[in-house]
């Protein structure tokens, strides 16, 4: 006689519950909606952007959480501005952001191909936009190469749309220059990271170098995530291990 089928469905039943639990309780959502203790996700949907700038964005006067520096231009004379994707913004900005001779740091998102994208929107993976961090800088203090250096070093350039196990076209490699010095600066350094690597890694450096697109701030519970109590510590970044030497580089003017 044939066994009743609902015996056997009950164990991928009870699967099913637990990881549709689990998903929705580790999304990069504000605290609002679950702890900040938040993993790296995806969601489903079509992205949608917006017309005016996020509400969720830092408000108009806001300090940086570290610095105590604007997060908003114009900068104090001198400053300028550098961009990165290098996977998870959580985890590039706290690179930057204690740095001496960093003025403030923001993220946000960039390079896609609709204005003012959320969080949400982004994670569709159909947006188009990295994960990127602004770094404001003072560069008589730190030169742009000793950023790209903390760039090259501190992730992995080679793994495409990937960083460790963050993957999705919103955690590309990235660098954004803002003038011909930066463009310059930027694929020297990749050239001499690329002989580096010789050796270390099979595939080749898929880090894209580009005029900088328009920055839209991500929302406020991003800004500095590391550095703020209840944090969750995340780093998805998967560096290679191989050091760049930038003796003899020409910083960007």
């Amino acid at each position: 006689r044939r066994r009743p089928l609902w015996p056997r469905l009950v164990p991928s039943l009870l699967l099913l519950g637990v990881g549709s639990w689990m998903v929705r309780g580790f999304v990069g959502l504000p605290q609002s909606s679950v702890s900040r203790n938040v993993s790296r996700a995806f969601f489903g949907g079509t992205p949608t952007g917006s017309e005016t700038p996020l509400k969720d964005a830092p408000a108009q006067g806001a300090k940086h959480f570290v610095k105590g520096s604007s997060m908003y231009p114009p900068w104090p004379a001198g400053m300028e501005e550098a961009m990165f994707g290098m996977g998870c913004f959580w985890c590039s900005e706290n690179l930057y952001m204690k740095m001496p001779g960093v003025y403030s740091t923001q993220v946000g998102y960039a390079g896609g191909d609709i204005p003012n994208p959320s969080y949400r929107d982004v994670c569709t993976g159909a947006s188009g936009h990295n994960e990127v961090a602004r770094i404001v800088f003072d560069p008589k203090e730190i030169s742009y190469v000793e950023l790209l250096k903390v760039f090259w070093e501190r992730h992995d350039p080679t793994t495409l749309n990937r960083q460790g196990g963050d993957a999705g076209t919103q955690y590309r490699s990235g660098i954004y220059y803002y003038n011909e010095a930066q463009r310059e600066a930027a694929e020297a350094t990749k050239a001499k990271y690329a002989a580096a690597l010789k050796g270390v890694r099979r595939d080749t450096i898929s880090t894209e170098i580009v005029p900088a697109p328009e920055f839209y701030y991500a929302e406020d519970y991003h800004q500095q995530y590391d550095a703020k109590p209840g944090n969750r510590q995340y780093c998805g970044l998967s560096p290679t291990g191989v050091k760049l030497d930038v003796t003899g580089e020409k910083a960007a003017a």
